[in-house]
């Protein structure tokens, strides 16, 4: 079946229904991201990869259950429960001194790896933002090209009062300042009761 477009008399263009054009673009897309990925895992230095390691290890269960294992044996050998001479006494001095240690090197390794994905976290928000922003100036200039095409067709576009702030470009920095401003405002009246 081909569809006939109004004023050209010719078929309009459709997208072939084993790989229609969406497709097409979103796995262009897709592509486009797992190797923007492939490259931030290929950029990572020896020391953000042992972070990274060390802090995915650290963050399942295996790692607690490591842990009680260990400090259950600890606590059983210097309670002198095992047939072992305990080498740490209770209160377990060397225990608190081990467990703290540990304690600084996790919390670092950890800041490391999330450092590095907030980095990545900006890039990937500053790629959506500036897709949000080419967006709104394609649809701006659409509503332009419409609203031309309504007055060219004799449509009258005057019971659209929004259409004069449709057909002009947002201004991001405006928008920032204006939250800026409401949020400062807002900091001003202090807490709401």
């Amino acid at each position: 079946m081909s569809l006939l477009h109004p004023h050209r008399h010719r078929p309009v263009p459709q997208a072939l229904p084993e790989k229609p054009e969406m497709l097409t673009v979103i796995d262009r897309n897709i592509t486009t991201m797992v190797e923007l990925r492939r490259q931030e895992q290929q950029n990572k230095t020896i020391q953000d990869k042992a972070a990274d390691i060390l802090t995915a290890f650290s963050g399942n269960m295996v790692f607690v259950y490591l842990h009680v294992v260990w400090f259950a044996f600890w606590i059983v050998a210097n309670l002198g429960w095992l047939p072992i001479k305990p080498f740490d006494p209770f209160p377990f001095g060397l225990l608190t001194l081990v467990v703290s240690l540990e304690a600084i090197f996790l919390s670092t390794f950890v800041l490391i790896s999330q450092n590095r994905a907030g980095e990545v976290a900006d890039k990937r928000a500053d790629l959506d933002l500036q897709i949000d922003l080419l967006a709104e100036h394609k649809i701006t200039h659409l509503v332009g090209i419409v609203a031309l095409i309504a007055d060219h067709l004799g449509i009258d576009t005057s019971t659209i009062p929004e259409l004069g702030l449709l057909v002009s470009d947002v201004a991001p920095k405006q928008v920032l300042d204006e939250i800026q401003y409401r949020a400062d405002l807002d900091k001003a009246k202090g807490p709401k009761k």
